[in-house]
């Protein structure tokens, strides 16, 4: 018995089988071979087509489905990448691009009903800014493209789009709104008041359900397009970082999870609901909460991560791979000799109060510095940015000390994990794992093929402990002092 995972993200597509029995990975493939294109019409503008992602979909499921019949999958699980805007007609068709998690143009329209909703208000009932978040996307929309606005029927998360063409049906999930900020955290339900500033129509939002869990069923279409048997449950639906802590088993308060992708992600679990008065970073349901038993997940979100890191291998080493690029950097110096780099080139930054300061280098010395140093500068930079968002989150309550990560892109580097762990003081944990299996074995879970969260995560291990440097403490300090001047110099310009 095997149960699908499909992880919707921006830079690729990922499909993994579960063997249920065993716990392990019975086969994965990542789609396109390189990046997807992201679509910048205008600076701080980002798009993807839905089509793009659903096709890459359907090429994962039949290349899996060369080696295992597609009979066998028992149910489907679904993690995406957050805050995106998919707008439907009444056919069911996408009336325009995907206006995705790193697209700045809504920064304006988010921050204009903060202060019309009452900032006190706002962030006491949905505790986030509406900030660059989905509704205000879609108040963009509807101030600056009224007849796509007219012409939408219902609007939905990426993930949502990927279950609908599953099955047909159309929904969202509790964890789902929160993260388009149309969840009342004081209430429990929907956040119509949010919803009506905007001048969205409540039939727009879609019904709202567990993130785990039965949700749909897969249709005949789909069994005739990809074999995947009518009737197979979808029961399982989370955002990215939701998904990843998911799959790090990270579900208590106090339990830290962290990605490195094409932004970098620290993602916290709480019990109690904390709002930052700043919205630099933001509290979301996270996929376990119940009423009765509350979870909530703190998350800062860094956009520009590994994005920064591939920008700078095509940039400055096309021909090597990463291992190599690796182990170049570890020829230069903690702290690289001066050379520093800021990595937010990917859109405005929440956690610096959605503002755009672009990418910078600076600190060059043409006569010593090596493209060693500028790729040893980039992964110190995201790792700078990483202890930044940090220190924020150390406000409102979450310290960590444990960091679980999935064994995967920028953790895979040791510089990185080990800069990482030595400026937080926080051991890094690596486990085998990541998002498209996270997402298989939250399905397994929905549909109760596993009785509970023990059986669930039986074959989770951790692969790797990364300790702090203490030899490197005092030349990383005093590198991190440098990147914080230049990134306040920027801000406070």
């Amino acid at each position: 018995m095997k149960t699908l995972g499909i992880d919707i993200g921006s830079s690729s597509v990922k499909v993994s089988l579960l063997d249920v029995d065993t716990g392990r990975c019975a086969g994965s493939v990542t789609l396109p071979p390189t990046e997807m294109p992201i679509d910048a019409l205008r600076p701080g503008w980002a798009e993807q087509d839905p089509q793009m992602w659903w096709d890459y979909v359907c090429q994962g499921i039949r290349t899996l489905a060369g080696q295992h019949p597609m009979k066998e999958i028992a149910a489907v699980g679904i993690t995406y990448q957050m805050h995106g805007l998919v707008c439907l007609d009444k056919k069911g068709e996408p009336l325009r691009k995907s206006i995705i998690w790193c697209d700045s143009r809504a920064v304006e329209t988010g921050a204009e009903a903060l202060e019309a909703l009452g900032r006190e208000y706002c962030l006491a009932r949905t505790l986030n800014s509406p900030g660059n978040f989905t509704a205000a996307k879609l108040g963009w929309v509807r101030k600056n493209e009224p007849d796509v606005f007219a012409r939408t029927d219902r609007f939905m998360l990426p993930g949502d789009y990927i279950a609908y063409r599953l099955t047909g049906e159309i929904s969202t999930t509790h964890s789902g709104l929160s993260e388009q900020i149309l969840w009342d955290f004081a209430a429990g339900k929907r956040a119509n008041f949010v919803a009506d500033h905007f001048g969205i129509p409540s039939g727009m939002i879609p019904e709202d359900l567990p993130s785990i869990g039965i949700q749909s069923r897969t249709n005949a279409a789909t069994e005739a397009l990809l074999g995947i048997p009518a009737g197979t449950p979808v029961s399982y639906r989370a955002g990215d970082q939701p998904n990843n802590a998911f799959s790090l088993n990270v579900m208590e308060s106090g339990e830290i999870a962290a990605t490195g992708g094409t932004s970098g992600v620290v993602y916290g679990v709480t019990d109690t609901p904390k709002a930052d008065p700043l919205s630099r970073v933001n509290t979301f349901l996270h996929v376990s909460h119940k009423a009765d038993a509350p979870r909530y997940g703190v998350l800062l979100c860094i956009n520009g991560a590994g994005i920064l890191n591939a920008w700078t291998r095509r940039t400055a080493a096309p021909e090597m791979s990463y291992e190599e690029i690796n182990a170049l950097c570890e020829t230069v110096p903690a702290g690289c000799e001066g050379v520093v780099m800021l990595p937010f080139g990917n859109g405005a930054e929440r956690m610096l109060e959605n503002r755009y300061t672009g990418t910078s280098l600076s600190g060059i010395d043409l006569n010593r510095h090596t493209r060693a140093h500028l790729l040893r500068a980039a992964q110190e930079g995201i790792a700078f940015a990483f202890r930044y968002g940090i220190d924020i989150m150390r406000e409102v309550g979450l310290d960590p000390t444990v960091i679980r990560a999935g064994k995967a892109n920028l953790f895979l580097s040791p510089l990185f994990r080990r800069t990482l762990a030595t400026l937080t003081g926080a051991r890094i944990e690596l486990y085998n794992t990541d998002g498209s299996l996270g997402a298989a074995r939250g399905a397994a879970l929905g549909a109760g093929l596993y009785r509970n969260r023990e059986e669930a995560f039986a074959s989770l291990h951790r692969l790797e402990t990364v300790e702090p440097a203490p030899a490197d403490r005092v030349a990383l300090e005093k590198a991190y002092d440098t990147w914080k001047h230049e990134l306040e110099s920027k801000l406070n310009s």
